[in-house]
């Protein structure tokens, strides 16, 4: 079901596509639909409350919600897209919630000036293709915030492969080095005949080579 904001209701991905219900022969009039998404769920402290808010107060009617990587596919914003009705328009709170893909975000500049639809970028730029297409200036634009959201993209995982590494190196120079017998001192082989043959107990075996009852046991488990 559909989650009521005031008087604008948010669709998750499955539950947008009730909203589009068409009529035969009926004329669809135009809306203005915002889009909010988000890569993770909320459960990574990440929730589309602020968008959906800024979009309501921006005059949003109604507002299709999505969580899934910038890069990747969107079906629900495919979805939308698809079904908008002419004239109307797309607004989203930055270029970023769109895609993170220039390749994906040429797509949606192209659907926009097909269908005749109208794109706010929330305190930045509106691009209105209602009468007409997009001047080069605005396309010029977009094109190159998309290139930069792209690359911020690959900044951030990029950082997030440099640090996973660079965990991994300092847990090798970190961890300590695994015992094996070539780490067993010479008094210990020394006195490990009379302590096999039942001369003395661990106690005195570990008191006369000078080691610990732990460091004792553990050579002796390796030497079995």
């Amino acid at each position: 079901m559909a989650r009521k904001t005031g008087q604008v209701e948010a669709f998750s991905v499955h539950e947008s596509q009730t909203t589009f219900s068409r009529t035969e022969g009926v004329k669809q009039m135009a809306k203005n639909y915002g889009y909010a998404r988000c890569s993770l769920n909320e459960s990574h402290g990440q929730d589309l409350n602020r968008q959906t808010r800024e979009l309501k107060a921006a005059g949003a009617e109604e507002i299709i919600t999505e969580r899934e990587h910038g890069d990747r596919r969107k079906p629900n914003l495919e979805f939308l897209l698809d079904h908008m009705e002419e004239k109307s328009t797309l607004m989203v709170c930055e270029v970023s919630r769109l895609s993170r893909s220039v390749k994906e975000f040429c797509g949606i500049l192209e659907t926009i000036q097909k269908k005749h639809l109208r794109l706010m970028i929330l305190g930045s730029i509106t691009v209105d293709c209602r009468e007409g297409q997009m001047d080069p200036m605005s396309t010029a634009f977009l094109q190159m915030a998309s290139i930069f959201n792209q690359l911020e993209l690959s900044l951030i995982r990029e950082r997030v492969r440099s640090g996973v590494a660079n965990a991994k190196a300092k847990s090798k120079q970190i961890g300590r080095k695994p015992t094996t017998k070539d780490d067993i001192p010479a008094v210990f082989y020394k006195h490990f005949p009379a302590f096999q043959a039942g001369h003395m107990n661990v106690s005195e075996f570990a008191r006369i080579c000078g080691l610990s009852r732990t460091t004792v046991y553990k050579y002796l488990k390796l030497l079995e």
